[in-house]
This record gives C-alpha cells, sequence and structure tokens, in this order.
C-alpha cells in the first residue's frame, strides 16, 4: 500500500502544479460561523473512513453517530479500513482525476505518515479549521506537546485531536512474574532467548508490528536526533544497522519462529489469552483493562513499560480537501473533542483510550467525571507511564517497512 500511494503521489504532484493545491481553501466552511456550520450540516451524511479492526471501537464509533443525529441531524457511516493508506489513496486518485468536489471521503482517523502524505500533496481541508472549532480551547496543547507537532509535521490546524497513544506491553501474572519482565527492548531480547516462541509482532506495514520497529530503532540509533528528520539516505544503512542486528536476533526467537506473525493487535490480544504468547503490547494504556472487561483477557493480565521511555503520539481526525459533507465533519470532529465524547471514550468498559483534553481547562462537573473514571485494574497510573519517546519523522517508518519486508516478509 505504501508503494500504491507513492506511485499517486508522484502522479499527482503534476496535479498540484497546475494550482489546484488553492482548491481546499476556496469556498471553505468557517468553523468559527458555528452558526451557520450546524445549519449546513443538518442533513448531511458523513462517511468516517475509521480503522474497523476493533468491535468495541466500531461501538463507540455507533454511538457517536448516532448522538450527532439525534442532536444535529448529521447522519454517520463508518468506512471500516484495515488501513488508512487506503483512504488517503483514495482522495488521491480523486484528485489526480480532478474531482475537487463531492469526493467520497469526509473525514478520515489519520495520523503519521498518512496525515504528511496528505498534508505534502494538499489534499487536506483549509488550514486552521480544527483550532476554529468551538471545543479546541479545552485541548491539552500545554502538555501534549504531539497535539500540535504529528510525528515531526506541524499539524497547523488540518487535523483535530481525537485521543491520546502511550506504548505499553502486557503480561499474565500467572504466567510472566514482575521480577522477569523486560525493561527495554534489549532486556526484552534477553527475555525471548529464556522464553522463545512467546513474543512476537504484527508483520509491518501493520501500524502495530512498525511501531514496535520503531520502539527498536528509537532505543538503538546512535543519534536520536536524526530520528526528528528526514531519512538521510547516505547514512541509512548505518544508522539502522543496529536495528536489523537486533531483528536478526530475535527473529528466530518469536512465536513459529519469526516464520509467520500475528495478524494484528486483536490477534496478538487473543494469543496472550490462549496462553499462545507472554507478552504483547498496544499503542492504549487501558487496552489490557478494556480486555479484561470485556472477557477478552484473563484478570491476571497487567501493564508495564520500559523505564527509559516507551513512545508516544496523538490520533487525529482530518478533513480532506473535496469532503462533500464538510460541515458534518466539522460536527462530528468537534462532537468527538467534547467531554462527554472524551469521558467515553476513556472508559476502559467502552474503548479506554485517553484523553486529549486539558483537564484544568474543564468545568468543575466535567473534571470531577475524568477523575471518578475507573480506569482499570491492569492500567497503570499517569505517573507510572514513564517517558513518552517522540515518534521519528514518517520517512523513518516507510524506510524501515520496506527494510524489514525485504529482509524479512519474503519468507513468510
Amino acid at each position: 500500500m505504501v508503494t500504491s500511494i507513492r506511485r499517486l503521489l508522484a502522479a499527482a504532484s503534476l496535479v498540484a502544479l497546475a494550482g489546484l493545491s488553492n482548491i481546499s481553501i476556496a469556498g471553505a466552511t468557517d468553523a468559527a460561523r458555528w452558526d451557520e456550520v450546524l445549519t449546513e450540516a443538518r442533513g448531511q451524511t458523513v462517511y468516517f473512513n475509521a480503522w474497523g479492526g476493533s468491535e468495541n471501537i466500531n461501538a463507540y464509533i455507533r454511538w457517536a453517530g448516532d448522538e450527532v443525529k439525534a442532536r444535529f441531524g448529521v447522519t454517520v457511516v463508518q468506512v471500516k479500513l484495515d488501513d488508512t493508506a487506503k483512504a488517503v489513496s483514495t482522495v488521491l486518485a480523486e484528485k489526480t482525476a480532478g474531482r475537487d468536489k463531492d469526493g467520497s471521503v469526509d473525514l478520515i482517523w489519520i495520523n503519521g505518515e498518512n496525515f504528511a502524505a496528505m498534508k505534502r500533496q494538499d489534499l487536506l481541508f483549509s488550514p486552521g479549521w480544527a483550532t476554529k472549532l468551538p471545543n479546541w480551547p479545552l485541548a491539552d496543547i500545554r502538555n501534549q506537546p504531539t497535539i500540535t507537532t504529528d510525528f515531526t509535521i506541524p499539524t497547523e490546524g488540518l487535523e483535530s485531536p481525537w485521543g491520546a497513544a502511550k506504548l505499553v506491553f502486557f503480561h499474565d501474572e500467572t504466567r510472566t512474574p514482575k521480577n522477569e519482565l523486560p525493561d527495554s527492548t534489549s532486556g526484552l531480547l534477553s527475555w525471548a532467548k529464556a522464553h522463545p516462541g512467546k513474543f512476537s509482532y504484527p508483520q509491518p506495514p501493520d501500524f502495530m508490528g512498525t511501531t514496535f520497529l520503531k520502539q527498536v530503532l528509537s532505543e538503538t540509533i546512535a543519534d536520536k536526533a536524526k530520528l526528528q528528520k528526514p531519512v538521510d539516505e547516505t547514512t541509512f544503512a548505518q544508522d539502522t544497522a543496529p536495528l536489523f542486528a537486533y531483528l536478526d536476533q530475535l527473529n528466530p526467537l518469536l512465536w513459529r519462529k519469526g516464520k509467520a506473525f500475528p495478524q494484528n493487535y486483536p490477534d496478538m490480544k487473543q494469543k496472550l489469552a490462549d496462553g499462545e504468547l507472554d507478552i504483547i503490547f498496544a499503542f492504549n494504556p487501558a487496552e489490557a483493562s478494556a480486555g479484561i472487561a470485556a472477557g477478552e483477557l484473563p484478570n491476571t493480565v497487567r501493564s508495564f513499560v520500559f523505564s527509559g521511555g516507551t513512545l508516544g503520539n496523538t490520533h487525529f481526525v482530518a478533513i480532506p480537501y473535496n469532503a462533500k459533507a464538510k460541515a458534518g465533519a466539522l460536527v462530528l470532529a468537534n462532537f468527538l473533542l467534547s467531554p462527554e465524547a472524551q469521558l467515553r471514550k476513556q472508559d476502559p468498559k467502552i474503548w479506554g483510550d485517553p484523553t486529549v483534553l486539558d483537564m484544568a481547562a474543564l468545568p468543575d462537573a466535567d473534571r470531577a467525571a475524568f477523575q471518578a473514571l475507573d480506569l482499570g485494574v491492569a492500567t497503570l497510573s499517569p505517573d507510572r507511564l514513564g517517558p513518552a519517546l517522540p515518534e521519528p519523522h514518517p520517512d523513518w517508518m516507510t524506510r524501515i517497512e520496506a527494510e524489514w519486508i525485504k529482509r524479512y516478509g519474503a519468507a513468510n
């Protein structure tokens, strides 16, 4: 999929030269004139392109859709994706074909390389719309810098924050005692040598699989400052040599000796529950508690992180430049940023996705509701989550994915 996007990007660059990059601004719906947005949105249908691989997330999106339908007359249809890049390539193909109005994608759940690709090719609705939303003042830009910088790329109001993420590992205390847990990826390699076949990760370009690669890269690269810039092809092999030396050692120690990989995070979760894997990971600190609450994991599962830090980021929603239902998309994005929607999303019995709201900016009643929320027995408190490592520039993700597939993917 990354290859197909890059081919389309090359084609679209010619279109951009023809001056179509300004279309995203012309005739834009102005979120600062909210009453007009609400009037225009009523009766619209928003096609929300979002990852559809988790039923609890799908159920949350259905709830949000029901709420905006009842309150604002906006219908929400979730287009379930297995790869966000598919939505990006759809918008790009429409632009290449000159379909600059009435596009088929109204809102996308997005971050990282997909956001960078859309921003680079002017595929996004006009800059600043997110910062004009009525609920934007509640966003925690003071303590969550990844709200304004997405994988080193300035967001510039082109996407609205939806949830926070932090890489967290899980284990079952009945099989893996706390005193045996690794405290780094180096420690994880040592643990895997002692417990062969009990760890694995989804095969890149699955997002969680690539996240594991980036965690190892962030810990092993000699000059960490390089990760905040685009890849330097002249030093790429040298910069990533420690990463692939690590993976060469780890690969034969993985589940099925690295000849097959879990399909995705839900597959890893099932394998933990079944005893096939003893350590798994997710990008949601409450995921283990959510799994316990849903009956998918035993109540002996607990979370842990590395003391040196794990990757952290923010995920967003963005509106394509040619969306048909821009006003409806604005209404949905604003609702997803509301205290009500954020509180429900953070409840591990519903989803468990951490909020992007600033507690100090909330009314007393909303702040009290967040403070009273039971985050679950397996959720680490904020003071125990450890440092958040910055996400590398998106270039690194695509390059290490391609190199991984070349080295290890052909055999699977």
